[in-house]
């Protein structure tokens, strides 16, 4: 067998744009999951934003969280339940805006939970705005001319932010947009999920991704200027692992 689909994806149609980079990621979270043996011990915390249907297509436990709460449900699922692997999907407008002080305090205490973290730089689902990672001079439905510093402030580098907690063991930059970094991702996914489940402390891994709709773009463009400008302002690789 050349390819197949991994046995913990679900044969449902996916919701997510032509050239979203969301299938790919959950596509690598199914087959770390399934590789390691745990489907029956882990517990995903989804909430509000293009990922809120994770339960459809990954099958594991699945728990819903409000927007931008999922890492104070993790944590109390991971605290009643230690011998879990806990983990939240989570969007940029969820993990970085609505649902920053969740993020800062769950990693600076150390919660023994992973954080996939898809960084877009918009808001996807709910209609192009501007996030918190959007990039300066970068167009959005409430920023048409683009991200002005004076008026909008500056691209939040969330990731930098946790990598300074005590409480965090790694916190990496990943993207899939090559087949070698596809590669890559899996196993720093791996990587984070073992130190779930070493009660290491809190593991993000951040991927930098497209949003071609959001975008206006083709897939194609979309991937092209994921590298130009977005790796510029979010360079790949691990801030910190320890």
């Amino acid at each position: 067998m050349v390819y197949g689909r991994p046995r913990l994806m679900l044969d449902a149609q996916m919701h997510y744009c032509p050239g979203c980079s969301h299938g790919v990621i959950h596509q690598l979270i199914a087959e770390v999951i399934d590789e390691m043996g745990i489907e029956e011990s882990t517990i995903g915390i989804a909430p509000v934003g293009c990922a809120v249907f994770a339960y459809n297509y990954i099958d594991i436990d699945w728990q819903e969280a409000a927007h931008g709460r999922a890492p104070a449900v993790a944590t109390a699922v991971k605290r009643l339940n230690p011998e879990k692997m806990v983990f939240t999907y989570q969007g940029d407008g969820d993990l970085a805006a609505i649902g920053t002080a969740e993020t800062i305090h769950a990693c600076n205490r150390g919660e023994n939970i992973t954080i996939v973290f898809v960084n877009n730089a918009i808001y996807g689902m709910t209609g192009g705005q501007m996030a918190p990672t959007t990039l300066l001079d970068m167009p959005t439905s409430t920023c048409p001319y683009g991200r002005n510093a004076e008026l909008n402030g500056y691209p939040l580098k969330i990731s930098d932010l946790l990598a300074l907690l005590d409480g965090t063991c790694l916190v990496t930059r990943q993207s899939v947009h090559t087949a070698g970094a596809v590669r890559k991702a899996k196993r720093v996914l791996r990587k984070a999920f073992e130190n779930s489940m070493a009660k290491r402390g809190t593991s993000v891994v951040e991927f930098v991704s497209t949003c071609a709709s959001g975008w206006k773009m083709t897939p194609e463009q979309a991937n092209l200027w994921m590298e130009k400008h977005m790796f510029a302002k979010y360079p790949l690789g691990d801030l910190k692992n320890i």
